[in-house]
């Protein structure tokens, strides 16, 4: 069912600078929260909200968000709609059926569109909309012109929907939020699950059931999936609509050239619009430890706590050295062999080696790639394993099993 929007006046257009604070549909900052049967005017709008049951949680939806509600009497998305008097004009209950509309589209009254803003997840309300957020002069069928209206609101979920380029290229809406707030940059390796489907629903592309893993600075498949991946948190899961973008020279998607098919599915169009089901299952953060990507860390397992070892520290680690080739040329402190101890900056490993180890945390794992620079040099280097040539890149797997602080006492 689909509620008519109104007509009346924006919030913009009736509130000065000095009559309310806040952005439209927020309540003051400094209000305390409304408590069960107590009602509050939402700054000087004239929009009236009470409080019939609390929600969960703390966030609220903003415009441009898809929301799903229901309601009683009066209305909004699972609604009935009444005249103060009473007199029913609409209801989603009737049918059983909750609405879902994208907030600031117009899809329902105003006044409406900017009370929802300030609602949590399960909140029920009862909003009271003057004519200017309602339905204005003109009214609407069963809604005389200049009245007051009702919504009795139940908001059961909403969808975050982002414009990520903001330009409507690609559109996500998450389906399931990540946890915590670390999002990937271009260095870090990420391990996804997707599903690519064209308009009428034929997939053209998914990963196998353990996912894909890649560098997010080498792209993948088409460059609208990287952009979304780096505004993405581990666990995240999103839906993905990625226009052709034909007239940009560097497209979303596949543009006006589409892609024959491969890998047993079939091509892709010129011009297609694609669904994309897409799920941030992890990352391995990917750190330039010199500043001049020479030396890379990437942490395989975080470690505990928040220090790291710095300069001057006395570091016990395990690890395993090899060449690009995979031959092995050093090993320490694994299977049942001493570890290696070295105090950090006092040029008793290599450069790359001890840069890495004072960034590392007790408990850290990494994989460490070292060009030559802050490896061995142009030298050769006979090792406990075998000779590294002049000017090899290494690679080396490092566990900080413990760090001490070192402290100078001057004499």
């Amino acid at each position: 069912m689909e509620v008519e929007k109104g007509k009346g006046t924006d919030v913009s257009d009736v509130q000065g600078e000095d009559d309310l604070d806040e952005e439209p549909g927020e309540e003051i900052e400094s209000a305390p929260p409304l408590k069960v049967g107590e009602e509050r005017e939402l700054g000087n709008s004239g929009i009236k909200k009470k409080l019939l049951n609390n929600g969960i949680h703390w966030e609220t939806p903003e415009f441009g968000d898809e929301v799903t509600v229901k309601s009683d009497r009066n209305y909004a998305v699972h609604f009935v709609g009444t005249l103060l008097n009473g007199i029913k004009f609409c209801s989603t209950r009737d049918n059983g059926e909750p609405m879902t509309f994208k907030l600031g589209e117009g899809k329902v009254a105003k006044g409406l569109d900017n009370g929802i803003t300030t609602m949590k997840k399960g909140e029920r309300v009862l909003f009271t909309l003057p004519p200017d957020f309602g339905y204005g002069a003109e009214g609407r069928d069963g809604v005389p012109p200049d009245s007051f209206v009702q919504f009795d609101v139940e908001l059961l979920s909403w969808i975050t929907v982002v414009d990520i380029c903001k330009d409507g290229g690609i559109i996500k809406k998450i389906m399931e939020k990540g946890e915590r707030n670390e999002r990937p940059s271009d260095l870090d390796e990420v391990l996804v699950k997707y599903q690519v489907a064209l308009a009428d629903g034929t997939i053209v592309a998914k990963t196998p059931e353990e996912g894909y893993e890649f560098y997010v600075k080498d792209g993948h498949l088409f460059p609208a999936l990287t952009k979304a991946i780096v505004t993405m948190k581990r666990g995240e899961k999103v839906k993905l609509i990625v226009q052709p973008n034909v007239l940009s020279s560097m497209p979303d998607a596949f543009g006006d050239k589409g892609k024959e098919a491969t890998d047993g599915f079939p091509s892709i169009p010129p011009n297609s619009v694609l669904n994309v089901e897409l799920e941030l299952v992890s990352f391995k953060p990917v750190i330039d430890v010199t500043g001049d990507s020479k030396v890379f860390k990437k942490i395989l397992k975080e470690g505990e706590g928040a220090l790291v070892a710095n300069e001057g520290a006395a570091v016990t680690v395990s690890y395993i050295a090899w060449l690009e080739d995979g031959t092995v040329f050093e090993r320490k402190g694994v299977d049942g062999g001493q570890p290696l101890e070295f105090i950090t900056d006092e040029e008793q490993v290599i450069p790359g080696l001890d840069r890495a180890a004072a960034t590392m945390k007790k408990g850290e794992q990494a994989l460490l790639t070292i060009s030559p620079e802050y490896g061995f040099g142009s030298i050769v280097a006979e090792r406990d394993l075998a000779v590294v040539p002049p000017s090899s890149n290494l690679v080396c797997e490092v566990e900080m099993l413990d760090f001490v602080k070192v402290t100078t006492v001057a004499l």
